[in-house]
């Protein structure tokens, strides 16, 4: 099967690369010689690429299947540090999918096996490995389950997994057993197969519940970037730790990482200390928070909470190294409008973030006409005599290119 495209279709996507999909698909007459309708497809899935895959999507020579395996693709940063994880002589992956991944556990594994039952997806993917120049992959269409059971016992280092999250209507699930495959199911296979199994679910999936369901946890390790949760990893192992250490890393824009070790007993053992709000105001990033660091993350850095459910922390005391976002406080308001607009200029614009607070963001900027935008930051929450507060701030810890979200 030749998946490659020809010179002329080459050069069709790179002339329209930036052209709005749908407007070529009209005008699809005006060049009776090429597949339109597949070179618009391949358009498409580049445009969803450029954000998490530059430099695939920048790559003339690669092949891009339809826009939904680019969507459940890992992003380029996930696929490195994933691979970052594994090591040995063997590595499956029983869910190649678009590939991604199985080109970083190229590079750090001396042989790659990639599983996918879509054959035309996988000669896609070995049309793009040869073009990438990844010679130690061997590519395998077929049941994923039925193949492993041919390999021989121990055979593996690691098997990754990443079940398919989308039912048959197209929604998406994250419970394990709705998953395809069903990794619950097929756990003692693959344990027999491989010494470590390394397996990503979706961020909407409870860790407490993924635990108790898996059983065999050794550790796990929960992953945004720019500080959006993406994915969650366990590693799988014949004895499960009795506490599974919980490493969270918050992979950010400029080349940063934000890290931070906790678990079940380290949590637990957290008495948080309570103050009004001092000269620094912290927030942990969404993958301390995913993993249940919301004492812990307090007493590490010898932080002071505002309230037991606000999870916002504070000091006299600059610590730089914390793992979430960083304000100076210049101010603390009442919840009322007039009281508010005096601390903004006169366009009466702020980032708005809410923490154990009533209203959502939307209803504030209602109440209060403050707008989107301008450097100062608005933390609404919950003082210590449970009275609604507002903390007028700066942002200390900036990184080029990010939206005042994603920092």
């Amino acid at each position: 099967m030749d998946v490659s495209l020809s010179a002329a279709a080459r050069q069709y996507v790179a002339e329209h690369l930036h052209d709005d999909p749908a407007t070529l698909a009209l005008q699809a007459r005006r060049y009776p010689d090429l597949p339109v309708r597949e070179l618009v497809q391949q358009i498409q899935a580049r445009q969803k690429a450029k954000a998490k895959l530059p430099a695939w999507a920048a790559n003339p020579d690669l092949v891009f299947p339809p826009s939904l395996s680019v969507e459940q693709a890992s992003s380029a940063r996930t696929a490195a540090f994933k691979a970052e994880l594994v090591s040995g002589a063997r590595i499956a992956d029983l869910t190649g999918g678009f590939g991604v991944d199985t080109s970083y556990f190229a590079q750090q594994v001396g042989e790659v096996h990639y599983v996918e039952r879509n054959a035309q997806l996988a000669e896609v993917v070995r049309h793009n490995l040869g073009t990438l120049g990844i010679s130690n992959v061997q590519v395998h269409v077929g049941d994923a389950a039925a193949w492993l059971r041919e390999q021989p016992d121990g055979y593996f280092d690691w098997i990754y997994l990443d079940p398919a999250r989308r039912d048959t209507a197209d929604k998406k699930i994250f419970r394990l057993a709705d998953c395809e495959p069903d990794v619950l199911r097929l756990l003692p296979l693959l344990l027999r197969k491989a010494e470590r199994v390394l397996l990503k679910t979706s961020p909407m999936l409870d860790v407490e519940q993924a635990l108790q369901e898996l059983g065999r946890v050794r550790r796990l390790w929960v992953v945004a970037v720019d500080n959006e949760c993406k994915e969650v990893l366990y590693e799988l192992g014949q004895e499960a730790a009795i506490d599974p250490e919980r490493l969270t890393v918050n992979l950010m824009r400029d080349g940063r990482e934000q890290t931070f070790r906790t678990n079940r007993t380290r949590e637990a053992k957290a008495t948080p200390r309570y103050a009004e709000p001092q000269t620094y105001i912290y927030e942990p990033n969404v993958a301390v928070l995913k993993a249940g660091g919301f004492k812990n993350v307090g007493a590490s850095y010898n932080l002071l909470k505002l309230h037991q459910h606000s999870h916002l922390y504070t000091s006299h005391t600059l610590r730089e190294d914390f793992p979430g976002r960083i304000f100076r406080c210049r101010a603390v308001c009442k919840y009322d409008k007039k009281e508010l607009l005096a601390h903004l200029d006169a366009d009466q614009r702020a980032h708005v973030t809410v923490r154990n607070f009533p209203d959502s963001v939307a209803d504030f900027r209602y109440r209060t006409g403050i707008r989107e935008g301008g450097t100062t930051y608005l933390l609404a929450t919950t003082d210590l005599r449970n009275r609604l507060i507002v903390l007028i701030c700066d942002r200390l810890n900036h990184y080029p290119g990010a939206t005042p979200e994603q920092q």
